[in-house]
C-alpha cells in the first residue's frame, strides 16, 4: 500500500472493505455495518470528484465503479492539530536548550526570536513545517504565534507581532486547499491590559484570529493574586468580545499544584457569557492538586464548555525535569477525568525541534499513538482516535475536519494496519495520504533545505 497507483484513477472509484474507527463517522455508522471488537466499522467508501458520494457497509457498493479493495485495513481521515507553535520550530540546533527544563526554554526561545526571526526566517520555518504536516496526513493546524511588541537585535528592531502574523497570514493564503490554518496570538495576558494589547487584538481580529496568551498562576483560590487575573482575564475577555472573538489560552504550564488559573478562566468564562467560546492548553497543574479541589474545577470548566487541549509529548518531555533526577509524573492533564466530566478533550503535537521539545516530526499520526501510551487511553481504545479528528475539528469550527462524512471532502490516511493495536504499535511510514480523493505525492522536506544546502539524495 505504499504506492499512490494502489489507488483508480478513474473520477469515481470505492475503497472496498475499509475498517473506520467509528469516532471519525460523524454522521453515524451505516445501517447494517459490522463493527469489531475496537468499535471500527467494516464499510466501503464511494469517492467522487474529490468528495465522499457513500459511506456503506461492506459489500454494498455499486459493482460498477473501479475499486481498491483494503482487505480490512484501516482508514483514516486527515488528522487535525489543534495546538501547534509553528514559528518556533526547527530552532532547536542553533538555539538549543542545554537543560531541556522550561526556564531554558523561556530563554533560548527569547533568544532565538530577538536574534533571528525576520520574515524570510520564519518563512522557511514555517513552510518546513507545513510540509512536513502535510506529508504525514494533517489536514488542519491551529498555530500560536509569538505576539510581542517588538524583537529584533539592538540597531536593527522589528515589529515581531506585526512581522509573525504577516507570515501567517501568506502561509495560509499558499497552503489553502491542502492545510486549514488558523493562527493565535500567544502573549503574557499582562499586554491586555496596555495600549499595545489593544492594536495586538486589531491585528489578531484584522487577521481572523483569536485573542489568547499565557496565564500567569493565581498562587492559590484567594488573595490578591486572583483579583489580579481576574482584572487581566476581564481585559482580556473585554477585548475579545468587542470584536466578536474567539478565546485560546496556555494555562497552568506547570507542576506547581497552587498554579490555579484553570478555576479563574472557567470564572471569567461564565462571568462574560463566553461559554463553548474558549480553549485551553496543557492544565498541567490540575493534575496535581487535591482531589475535591480539581474535581470542583474539572466541574466549572465543564460548566464553562471550555475545551481542553493536552500535549503529552512536550509536557512529559518539560515538566518535573531536573538534571540527574528521574521524573515522577508524567506531566499531563487529567485528561479521563475532564471527559468524563463531558469537557471535550484533545490531543496535539505543540512545539517540533525548538527549545521547549527538541523532537517530533508535525505527526499527528506519532502524536496519537504517544498520546495513548502516556495517557492510557487504551483498553478499550475505541475512543482515542476522536481527540485528534472530529474534536479539535468542531473547536476550529471546521464541521468536516477529522471525520468521514457523506458530503465532506475525501481527505483520508490509508493505513497498513488491519486494528487499533496495530495502528499504535508500528509507525506506519508506509501511509498513504490522500487529498480531494488522490494520492499526495509530496516527499518530506529534507533537513538541509532549513539552511539552504543541496540534499545528498
Amino acid at each position: 500500500m505504499s504506492e499512490p497507483s494502489f489507488l483508480p484513477e478513474a473520477r469515481a472509484y470505492r475503497l472496498r472493505n475499509a475498517r473506520v474507527p467509528a469516532a471519525f463517522l460523524t454522521g453515524g455508522v451505516p445501517a447494517g455495518a459490522i463493527l469489531d471488537a475496537d468499535g471500527c466499522a467494516l464499510i466501503d467508501i464511494v469517492v467522487a470528484d474529490g468528495a465522499f458520494a457513500g459511506l456503506m457497509p461492506a459489500g454494498e457498493s455499486p459493482e460498477a465503479l473501479p475499486a481498491a479493495d483494503l482487505a480490512g485495513r484501516q482508514v483514516w481521515p486527515r488528522l487535525v492539530d489543534a495546538h501547534t507553535h509553528l514559528d518556533k520550530g526547527h530552532t532547536v540546533a542553533r538555539t538549543p536548550n542545554p537543560d531541556g527544563d522550561f526556564p531554558g526554554a523561556r530563554d533560548a526561545t527569547t533568544a532565538d526570536r530577538t536574534r533571528y526571526w525576520d520574515a524570510e526566517d520564519l518563512r522557511r520555518r514555517m513552510d518546513f513545517g507545513l510540509a512536513c504536516a502535510f506529508a504525514h496526513g494533517t489536514g488542519a493546524i491551529r498555530t500560536h504565534l509569538d505576539s510581542q511588541e517588538s524583537g529584533g537585535e539592538e540597531g536593527a528592531p522589528r515589529d515581531q507581532a506585526a512581522t509573525s502574523w504577516a507570515v501567517f497570514r501568506e502561509m495560509r493564503a499558499a497552503w489553502a486547499g491542502r492545510i486549514a490554518l488558523q493562527a493565535v496570538g500567544l502573549t503574557p495576558i499582562d499586554a491586555y491590559a496596555t495600549d499595545y494589547g489593544r492594536r495586538l487584538a486589531d491585528l489578531i481580529a484584522d487577521s481572523d484570529g483569536l485573542i489568547g496568551g499565557v496565564t500567569r498562576p493565581t498562587g492559590g483560590l484567594h488573595g490578591g493574586a486572583l483579583a489580579e487575573i481576574d482584572a487581566l482575564l476581564d481585559r482580556l475577555f473585554g477585548l475579545a468580545r468587542e470584536r466578536d472573538l474567539d478565546v485560546d489560552l496556555h494555562v497552568d504550564e506547570t507542576g506547581d499544584p497552587a498554579a490555579t488559573s484553570l478555576d479563574a478562566v472557567a470564572r471569567a468564562t461564565l462571568r462574560h457569557g463566553y461559554e463553548g467560546r474558549v480553549t485551553c492548553g496543557h492544565c498541567c497543574s490540575l493534575a496535581l492538586q487535591p482531589e475535591a479541589q480539581a474535581s470542583a474545577t474539572i466541574a466549572r470548566v465543564a460548566q464553562a464548555g471550555i475545551r481542553v487541549v493536552t500535549l503529552p509529548t512536550v509536557n512529559m518531555y518539560l515538566q518535573d525535569r531536573r538534571r540527574g533526577r528521574t521524573p515522577r509524573w508524567r506531566g499531563v492533564a487529567p485528561v479521563q477525568e475532564l471527559m468524563a466530566a463531558g469537557v471535550p478533550v484533545m490531543v496535539a503535537g505543540d512545539n517540533c525541534r525548538d527549545a521547549f521539545y527538541a523532537y517530533g516530526d508535525h505527526d499527528m499520526l506519532d502524536t496519537v499513538r504517544a498520546a495513548v501510551r502516556i495517557l492510557h487511553l487504551d483498553h478499550p481504545l475505541a475512543g482515542a482516535p476522536a481527540l485528534a479528528g472530529p474534536v479539535p475539528g468542531a473547536m476550529m469550527g471546521l464541521p468536516h475536519a477529522g471525520t468521514l462524512r457523506e458530503g465532506g471532502p475525501a481527505d483520508l490516511i490509508l493505513l497498513p494496519a488491519r486494528s487499533l493495536n496495530e495502528v499504535v504499535a508500528r509507525p506506519h511510514a508506509g501511509r498513504i495520504v490522500v487529498v480531494a480523493g488522490r494520492p499526495i505525492t509530496a516527499p518530506l522536506p529534507p533537513y538541509e533545505s532549513l539552511t539552504g544546502e543541496a540534499a545528498p539524495w
